[in-house]
C-alpha cells in the first residue's frame, strides 16, 4: 500500500503564531480519515497543505508521489478534490454553478481565459445532476443556500475524478435533513 499523503515534521508559522507544529502524518491508498479537534486546532491548515493550496513553513510534504515545493501545484491540484469553506470564499459570488464545478478541471476557482471542451461540460452536468443541483446550473454561487453551496463544492471536488478527496467540514452550517442527505450521498460515493 502506497502513501497518498505523507507529511514529515510539518510546521506552519504565521507571524508569531504557530498554526501547526511538527506534524507527521501518513495516509495510505484506500484509507479514510477523519480529523477532529476544536476550532483553531489547525484542521483546515492541515487539509490546505494536503490539497497543495498552502506550503508549510518547515517540513516535507509528499502528495500523490509529488514533493510540495518541487512540483507545479497547478498540475497537482486537479488530481486532488477539495471541498472547503476556504475554497468557497475564493469563488467569485457572481460565478454560475456550472462554472464553479467545471473550473475544477483546471484547479481554478473562477472562469477566466481557459477553455473547456464538451466532455468537461458534460462531466460537470452529470455531477450536478448526481448531487441534486442540476437545476441550479445558471444560478450565481453567491445566491445559493448553505446546503446548495455544500453540494456544489462536493460536485466540484469530484470534477476531475480525483485520486485524493478532501472534505473540510462538509456538513457545517447544514440543518439535520441536509446533513443526513449529505452523509447518505457520501456513503453512496464511498
Amino acid at each position: 500500500m502506497s502513501a497518498v499523503v505523507e507529511m514529515v515534521d510539518v510546521s506552519v508559522v504565521r507571524g508569531q503564531k504557530t498554526l501547526l507544529e511538527s506534524v507527521d502524518w501518513v495516509v495510505n491508498e484506500g484509507e479514510r480519515w477523519v480529523i477532529l479537534g476544536p476550532n483553531g486546532a489547525g484542521k483546515t491548515t492541515l487539509l490546505s497543505i494536503a490539497a497543495a493550496r498552502l506550503h508549510p513553513t518547515r517540513g516535507m510534504v509528499d502528495i500523490l508521489d509529488e514533493i510540495l515545493g518541487a512540483v507545479d501545484v497547478f498540475e497537482l491540484r486537479p488530481r486532488i478534490g477539495l471541498s472547503s469553506t476556504v475554497l468557497a470564499a475564493q469563488i467569485p459570488e457572481g460565478e454560475t454553478v456550472l462554472n464553479c464545478v467545471v473550473t475544477a478541471a483546471y484547479g481554478v476557482t473562477g472562469r477566466w481565459t481557459e477553455s473547456y471542451d464538451d466532455a468537461d461540460e458534460a462531466q460537470a452536468q452529470e455531477l450536478m445532476a448526481a448531487w441534486g443541483i442540476g437545476h441550479l446550473a445558471e444560478r450565481r454561487f453567491g445566491s445559493l443556500s448553505e446546503g446548495e453551496r455544500k453540494r456544489v463544492l462536493v460536485a466540484r471536488a469530484l470534477m476531475t475524478d480525483p485520486e485524493l478527496l478532501l472534505l473540510d467540514e462538509p456538513a457545517a452550517g447544514l440543518d439535520v435533513g441536509g446533513r443526513e442527505d449529505l452523509v447518505a450521498r457520501l456513503d453512496e460515493l464511498a
